[in-house]
């Protein structure tokens, strides 16, 4: 990076982050763990498993791992979703890494839990979780720790949050699994004398849940000093929403709206917006008790990590809030933004994104996608803070409308072609590009009463049209064509020309910036993801962060339709959500000629550190 480039960091007020990190152009990879395996693993990927991963990135020149979410997650698996700020999920405790006596007392119940729940055939099956929870529970109930000066270290150092969560966790498994505000009034409003009989009568179930953490922080803290062995900076993931039925809710009410569920508005991806159901801050609340519930959850994570992603950063200026009661159907449609006053939203955001920067030594890293409002950015940019530009939205939006060149990318940010919320690249390349979501297409016709049914077959092409995604016929040239066949006034379609100018063509235009010989192709393959690929890693962003799926797509490792090769999709609950696992051991990926792929690439593009 040349020296002006750098003096832009290194005067910012995240100057001492980057000093520590490196103002550096730097490659990485976003891997969730569940998504990988070893020849070890038992269920899903591990701990242990982690220290193969940052192998692969070593080998491969990522000098950036970035983990989704390590908390312990509920009922829907969802990492942003999670039972703790805090708590690590004990499923990804590795057996294979029990002390000698714990793993040779075991291994026949190991072995057998392996061919229970083999990895890489698809989707994890969470009921590892369980099964892994109750062998751990038979090698507690056989060990003796009273003696063990590390656990005791680990609970005196860590006390502010595990007491709360062990006793909140074995409260929970008593009410089979019921959630907080479900439970008796006693313990659901945290009564003393109910909360002290309850340690005393399960006194060891809530040693066992101090002791799975301890097992979790361990593990997970010696894959921590591998990666710093290897020069690879661990990037976590911050949610900045916790579960309703969560320790944090249980414990500290007061500084959540529970009345209220968050969310976000419509946009032209998700027709009625989106509502994830976690409840807002009571941010005065917390800024009155001088900010300590953010600043623990960031004394806790620099236990392991060098960076850390901020995720839904312009909820922290502004978030959309969805009356608890409002009807699921209709999803995000009726929320209000809090705080309601734009003027607010500038200082709310500066006063606690300055504050995160005060109480931690992590470099912070933002995901400011979506509907933001201007001044996040802004803040962003003044405090040093990288944001995301992902591909397939850096554009020059009021402008010429097009994709972005690299060299027009954010210095100050994390270029990327797709995340974990969205398709992979060649899913997007395939069914998205230069498509409008027909359910809000649908809606606006209806609002403005327009017969869809009839628009639809002069507006869209039949054949490219897949996975609730229309794409524009050819003939549709200009927006006086697109007036024409809605049969409405310009003045009275506006935003069906604003979305049809942002989509119309999109996928010939990606094509020119990719410099591709020959006419376009519809179809995805391993050439054209490495243009893709090129483009991210020649940008000006200072990091280049990709998805480890679209890695895979590069090397051809993924086969089929890459539709479904998807992480999550917003806004629903499945089994197929947070549970996508690859076809490839870590060790045969180690192996692969992709470690070498991808650090010519990184080479190439002056991103390469050693």
């Amino acid at each position: 990076m040349i020296k002006r480039d750098s003096n832009i960091l290194l005067n910012a007020p995240s100057k001492d982050k980057w000093e520590r990190v490196g103002a550096h152009r730097r490659a990485g990879a976003v891997v969730p763990l569940f998504c990988v395996h070893s020849k070890r693993s038992v269920g899903i990927g591990d701990f242990d498993d982690l220290k193969l991963v940052i192998d692969w990135c070593d080998k491969s020149g990522l000098s950036i791992l970035q983990l989704m979410p390590m908390n312990e997650v509920g009922s829907t698996y969802c990492p942003y979703d999670a039972l703790s700020s805090f708590a690590l999920e004990p499923a990804y405790i590795s057996l294979e890494a029990l002390s000698a006596v714990a793993k040779n007392r075991s291994m026949p119940k190991i072995s057998s839990l392996r061919k229970r729940f083999p990895c890489g055939e698809g989707h994890v099956d969470y009921g590892i979780k369980d099964a892994k929870k109750g062998l751990l529970t038979e090698i507690f109930l056989g060990a003796d720790n009273s003696d063990s000066k590390e656990l005791k270290k680990f609970e005196q150092d860590n006390s502010y949050w595990l007491d709360d969560f062990a006793l909140f966790k074995a409260i929970k498994e008593a009410n089979n699994g019921r959630p907080w505000y479900e439970w008796e009034e006693g313990y659901r409003n945290r009564d003393s004398v109910m909360l002290e009989d309850f340690r005393r009568e399960h006194g060891k179930e809530v040693e066992f849940q101090r002791w799975l953490q301890w097992l979790a922080y361990s593990q997970f803290k010696s894959a921590s000093a591998h990666a710093e062995s290897k020069g690879i900076k661990l990037c976590g993931d911050l949610p900045i929403l916790i579960s309703r039925d969560s320790a944090d809710a249980w414990t500290h009410p007061e500084f959540f709206n529970l009345d209220f569920a968050a969310g976000a508005p419509p946009d032209m991806y998700c027709a009625k917006g989106q509502r994830w159901g976690m409840p807002t801050y009571d941010w005065d609340r917390i800024r009155d008790d001088d900010y300590k519930y953010i600043s623990d959850k960031l004394k806790f994570a620099e236990e392991f990590y060098d960076m850390l992603r901020i995720d839904h950063v312009a909820g922290l200026f502004r978030i959309w809030s969805i009356p608890y009661d409002e009807p699921l159907e209709n999803e995000g449609l009726n929320g209000v933004f809090d705080p309601s006053e734009e003027k607010r939203w500038k200082g709310h955001g500066f006063q606690i994104l300055s504050k995160m920067l005060e109480s931690t030594s992590m470099l912070l890293i933002a995901e400011d996608l979506g509907i933001i409002p201007k001044v996040c950015p802004d803040t962003m940019r003044e405090l040093g803070i990288p944001g995301n530009d992902v591909q397939r939205w850096a554009k020059d939006w009021k402008g010429r409308r097009d994709f972005l060149k690299p060299e027009e990318y954010r210095l100050i940010s994390a270029a990327m072609l797709s995340t974990h919320d969205t398709t992979n690249w060649p899913a997007w390349w395939e069914n998205e590009a230069g498509t409008v979501d027909e359910e809000l297409f649908i809606r606006k016709c209806r609002d403005r009463g327009i017969d869809y049914d009839l628009v639809k077959k002069g507006l869209f092409d039949k054949e490219l049209s897949r996975h609730g995604r229309l794409r524009w016929l050819t003939l549709i040239q200009s927006s006086a064509i697109l007036i024409n066949i809605l049969g409405k006034k310009k003045e009275e379609v506006s935003d069906f020309i604003e979305i049809y100018e942002d989509t119309y063509n999109e996928k010939e235009k990606l094509w020119r910036h990719l410099k591709i010989k020959g006419p376009m192709r519809e179809k995805s393959d391993a050439g054209i993801v490495a243009e893709a690929l090129k483009i991210t890693h020649d940008s000006r962003s200072i990091f280049c962060i990709e998805s480890l799926l679209d890695h895979l797509f590069f090397a051809n490792i993924l086969k089929g339709d890459p539709y479904r090769y998807r992480i999550n999709r917003p806004g629903t609950v499945s089994k197929k959500n947070w549970s996508l696992t690859i076809p490839i051991s870590l060790e045969e990926l180690s192996e692969h000629k992709i470690c070498d792929d991808i650090r010519d690439m990184i080479k190439a593009s002056g991103r390469l550190l050693k």
